[in-house]
């Protein structure tokens, strides 16, 4: 990031980063209280006995599961229906249009299905309530999972939905060389230069447009070289040599060729389409591609299998995606939206969301249920990269911190910026953001 003002196609994108950094800055200045006082209606109340209709706004249901789930609800609780209100599919879309609603303390919404990194952020604003632990099965899901949903040691959003990402690769181009899937760096790369060329492919793409995407990938990469972000007490400490290793082993495969420059503008469908029309020997991404690439008549039908993200020595550490369910502070009907919660998050819907929505439940014991793994036969590999994975940083600055690394790690990774003068001024920044 230049001292001098930015310019060129990017610039736009860098001086809102800068903005929201400062803006954050501000924010942490001012401690918690500063981020309460953005709730607008902050001091309204709903009420938290009310019971009745509720509505359930979430990103858009490209599969149409959850009006299944919620037919089901209705049918059972006549008195208390619940509607699905659908925001825009993507996320930042569906985090503004939740913001502003609720920090004019718009009552519209009960149950808010969010995005695990927005936990924190909601329940900061007070936008969110805590809820009672006892009143969900939570010693049934992934432990993991669970703890994307806490803030300040308290229970904010019921896990709904877990995620971790897994590493695709073409088993028949493997196996006609006698090689194994890679579990280290060294293996990936010696693959991915070697044997991709071999059979006209490019060796590996993940997310690299800079975006969360990215923000991701690069924290997988920065863990994985036992780096972080920040430490568990909150320090910044992304300027380590470890996470310059992280950095610099995904800047050097571009720099080397065997991640093709076409994947810096990658996100999820781009790279997963490089991958589907057989153009890619390995891809970083989300189990949901798994039966996206694999439908009949695809180029790699049978030909492609998962396994853990590789790490330097051993395999990798993932970083936790997916989404949780809160309470709006602001709902009038909070006994009904917390019970919808606890059968949305029932065993019975969570294998629904599996075999209907096509997304990973929460419940630990569906991945080894041999009924779903003979269909979903990536779910022992997603179950092991999940209790593998760690959560995102849990901190309510979380949009403006995102925004800040992902930038930086565009700059690192296409090869602008040697990690070594971008990390210390990313470090400087972040902590402006978080105090």
């Amino acid at each position: 990031m230049e001292d001098r003002p930015p310019t060129g196609p990017d610039a736009g994108r860098r001086r809102v980063v800068r903005a929201l950094v400062g803006g954050a800055a501000v924010l942490a200045a001012g401690g918690a209280s500063a981020w309460y006082g953005l709730g607008g209606g902050a001091q309204a109340m709903g009420d938290q006995e009310g019971v009745g209709p509720v509505t359930l706004a979430t990103g858009r249901d490209t599969t149409g599961y959850l009006r299944g789930l919620l037919a089901d609800w209705n049918a059972e609780h006549p008195d208390q229906p619940a509607e699905l209100v659908e925001l825009p599919e993507a996320a930042d879309e569906v985090h503004a249009q939740l913001a502003g609603e609720l920090s004019a303390g718009g009552s519209r919404f009960d149950v808010l299905n969010l995005d695990v990194v927005w936990t924190a952020e909601f329940a900061a604003r007070r936008w969110t309530v805590p809820l009672d632990e006892s009143d969900f099965a939570l010693g049934s899901l992934l432990p993991p999972v669970v703890r994307t949903g806490q803030f300040d040691g308290r229970l904010y959003a019921v896990p709904f939905v877990a995620n971790a990402a897994l590493l695709y690769y073409r088993s028949d181009v493997l196996d006609a060389a006698g090689e194994q899937p890679p579990t280290t760096w060294a293996d990936l790369a010696r693959q991915a230069r070697t044997l991709a060329p071999a059979h006209g492919l490019s060796g590996y793409a993940g997310q690299l447009s800079p975006y969360e995407g990215l923000a991701v990938n690069a924290l997988e990469a920065i863990r994985s070289a036992g780096g972080d972000l920040l430490a568990g007490d909150g320090t910044v400490v992304v300027d380590s040599p470890q996470a310059r290793a992280g950095l610099e082993f995904l800047a050097g495969g571009v720099r080397e060729g065997w991640i093709p420059r076409e994947a810096l503008g990658y996100q999820e469908e781009e790279s997963r389409e490089a991958f589907g029309r057989g153009g890619l020997l390995f891809l970083r991404n989300w189990p949901y591609v798994y039966h996206a690439v694999g439908a009949a008549g695809s180029p790699v039908e049978g030909r492609f299998g998962v396994v853990p993200l590789p790490g330097p020595n051993r395999p990798g550490s993932g970083v936790l995606g997916g989404s949780g369910l809160a309470v709006s502070r602001f709902s009038r009907r909070q006994r009904t939206a917390r019970q919808l919660i606890g059968y949305l998050t029932s065993r019975r819907a969570q294998s629904r969301v599996l075999t209907e929505g096509g997304l990973p439940p929460v419940w630990a014991d569906l991945y080894a249920d041999p009924d779903l793994t003979a269909r979903f036969p990536y779910l022992p590999v997603l179950r092991t990269a999940i209790l593998a994975a760690g959560a995102r940083p849990g901190v309510p600055q979380y949009q403006q911190l995102s925004l800040a690394f992902s930038e930086t790690a565009f700059e690192v990774v296409s090869g602008r910026r040697p990690a070594g003068a971008a990390l210390p001024r990313l470090a400087a920044e972040l902590r402006a953001v978080v105090g």
